[in-house]
């Protein structure tokens, strides 16, 4: 979403090249995503739902704003991850699905939803002026994409190749300004930020540039990076951007878009995403949009080409040290294994002991007055932070053993399961310590984690 830019979207969500985060001088361009309209619950009687729509011009269906050549997003065949979406709440709502058409570009906003032409602009970065954002229903990044035959030679802007590499990325957006704190101006090559996406396509041309070689590196909306990327023959690998600077954002959380004196709708729209949000999110996996938890941590990795899954991960034969969130092994010698229906099977059996060791967060430097937002762990769940780490002080040490010795309460056989979350290393480090320096029995890692268990449906406490 980039003003329209890597996908002809707007800054705001396109963030997401467009809408997406990226423009940002262009905010009204922000708003141009797929939208889509939602009504009342099915669970409503008829007349109920009739009456909570009311604010709108047409309630019996469901109009959405969308671009009709906007892949990942949408399109007029229904093959983009908005026009799914829209059909899961149209589907819900028991109403049909209409589109009022037009390019994601100037002017968007104006000539579709607050023109009466539709209810709903789907896929707009959270805090859009130019309308009235609902809930967010996924958060994501800007990525730097490489070749995954590269190596980590192209993995971060601070390897010493990048003084010699060709870096795509579009016009004003986020990631331009990496390009300036690190010097690496000289080595861009730019690609429009505002385009007609009926004959543009800056982010599919930017990852087909990087497939075949034209260029060594882009960085780029996530979600437009991992559709383009898996669409190709050679294998493509995303890493999530950062930024040092204060205020420097490069992750946006994406909304829905309605008018603003239409409350009661932003009202229903947020009850149904929160009663569809595992479905919303198995979605957009399925387009391989990189997601973000609630720390800002990356869910899952989605690098790859043509859907092929990534390799699996070996054990290490001591402890990870660095690099903890990232893809983890599908084993951990002398401890079990267990994904969330295995974890629920034991909670009611066995009564384990669930161990949260996700480290503390750290707010920006210089902001003392930051205040970290409360983690959310498993219910009866006990947080031991810091003690997953690769390496321990001695007091760090003793505090781990301390405690599970404490928590353990002389019954040897019973249940200790670690965990952080998704594509955490902290969980495997915590268990694999316990085991080979504790010397507990009984060990349990549970690697999807906070996420695998929210994305499940389950309380988060």
């Amino acid at each position: 979403m980039e003003c329209s830019a890597v996908d002809g979207r707007s800054d705001s969500k396109r963030s997401g090249e467009a809408m997406r985060p990226a423009c940002r001088r262009s905010i009204a361009r922000l708003t141009g995503l797929v939208g889509l309209v939602a009504a009342a619950s099915l669970a409503w009687p008829a007349a109920a739902r009739q009456a909570s729509l009311g604010e709108l011009v047409d309630p019996n269906a469901l109009r959405v704003c969308a671009d009709p050549n906007d892949l990942p997003f949408s399109n007029d065949k229904g093959e983009g991850f908005e026009n799914e979406i829209a059909e899961l709440i149209s589907q819900r709502l028991g109403v049909p699905l209409r589109y009022t058409w037009h390019p994601n570009t100037m002017g968007f906003v104006r000539n579709t939803l607050r023109s009466y032409l539709c209810d709903v602009v789907m896929g707009v970065a959270s805090a859009n002026e130019l309308l009235q954002n609902t809930n967010p229903y996924y958060r994501s990044t800007y990525v730097l994409a490489y070749r995954t035959a590269d190596g980590e030679k192209f993995a971060d802007l601070a390897s010493p190749a990048m003084q010699q590499a060709t870096i795509g990325v579009v016009a004003a957006t986020p990631p331009a300004d990496l390009l300036v704190e690190r010097g690496l101006l000289d080595q861009a090559r730019s690609y429009p930020l505002l385009v007609d996406t009926r004959y543009y396509h800056p982010g599919r041309d930017m990852i087909a540039d990087l497939a075949a070689g034209e260029i060594d590196v882009a960085l780029i909306w996530g979600p437009i990076a991992g559709y383009w990327a898996s669409q190709q023959s050679e294998p493509i690998t995303l890493v999530p951007l950062h930024s040092d600077r204060p205020g420097g954002r490069l992750d946006f959380r994406v909304s829905m878009g309605v008018r603003p004196a239409e409350p009661e709708w932003k009202r229903e729209l947020n009850g149904l995403i929160r009663e569809l949000q595992p479905e919303i999110t198995a979605i957009l996996e399925r387009y391989h949009v990189p997601l973000l938890d609630e720390r800002g941590e990356l869910i899952a990795a989605h690098p790859s080409s043509g859907g092929a899954s990534a390799a699996a991960v070996p054990e290490p034969d001591g402890y990870r040290t660095e690099r903890y969130r990232a893809a983890t092994p599908a084993t951990l010698e002398g401890a079990t294994v267990v994904d969330t229906a295995a974890l629920r099977k034991l909670i009611e059996s066995d009564r384990p002991i669930l161990i949260d060791v996700m480290s503390k967060p750290t707010g920006p430097e210089g902001e003392a007055a930051w205040q970290p937002p409360p983690p959310k762990h498993l219910p009866g769940s006990v947080w031991l932070p810091n003690v997953g780490l690769g390496s321990l002080s001695p007091e760090f040490a003793a505090y781990f053993a301390d405690n599970l010795e404490a928590l353990t309460e002389g019954d040897a056989a019973r249940p200790r399961v670690f965990y952080c979350d998704a594509n955490c290393w902290f969980g495997y480090n915590a268990a694999k310590r316990a085991v080979r320096e504790l010397g507990y029995s009984h060990v349990y890692w549970y690697p999807e984690g906070v996420e695998g268990w929210r994305t499940a449906g389950l309380e988060l406490v």
